[in-house]
């Protein structure tokens, strides 16, 4: 196995790694170190790999991003459903990567959105860009449930899905606090009217 391909693997072990981490404990509380033991790589490799910590928080919002909105894509680009369908479809996955583990979700926006916005510059950056693509990706799907007539909105597509993916990452929260998916459940019904579904 060429060099490049073998670091490039460890690289994407450590991320993977360190998203299942921070996905339960945060940013702040996890340690270089534990993320390293973990992925089974030795201590001292971290900065062959990343020049600080920082730069280790913002490529794991990266990747998370990427993954993310790759398997969103999967979601609104199904075919024989509506727009109005796959924007459902893309809640109700929404609420599926919530309820894992008492509500503990999936997401790192919702998990390390609030920690790290202070933290980090270059992280804050990286989850406006992250949550940016979703609402671009959501604001899409509106406008073509617009033009298939399988939904409507009072006012501009951007402005609609804004707000929706607001509201959702907001319940998210919500659902951690109470350890019940009753959050979801309203925001559910309240983006149903909006789409006016």
């Amino acid at each position: 196995m060429p060099v490049t391909t073998r670091s490039t693997d460890t690289r994407r072990n450590i991320l993977d790694t360190a998203q299942r981490i921070m996905a339960h404990k945060g940013y702040s509380a996890v340690g270089i170190n534990e993320v390293l033991a973990e992925a089974g790589v030795p201590k001292g490799s971290f900065y062959h790999y990343f020049a600080s910590k920082d730069a280790f928080g913002e490529a794991i919002l990266k990747s998370y991003f990427a993954d993310y909105l790759a398997d969103m894509d999967g979601i609104l680009a199904r075919s024989g459903q509506s727009a109005a369908e796959r924007l459902m479809a893309y809640w109700q996955q929404w609420r599926e990567t919530q309820s894992v583990e008492e509500c503990q979700g999936k997401c790192l926006a919702v998990k390390l959105g609030a920690e790290v916005a202070d933290l980090s510059e270059s992280m804050r950056l990286a989850l406006k860009e992250g949550t940016g693509a979703i609402v671009d990706r959501i604001a899409r799907t509106i406008a073509d449930g617009l033009e298939d007539g399988s939904l409507s909105v009072d006012g501009d597509p951007r402005d609609v899905a804004q707000a929706l993916y607001d509201m959702w990452l907001g319940a998210s929260v919500m659902c951690k606090i109470h350890r019940s998916l009753a959050p979801l459940d309203t925001v559910t019904a309240v983006t149903r009217r909006l789409l006016h579904l």
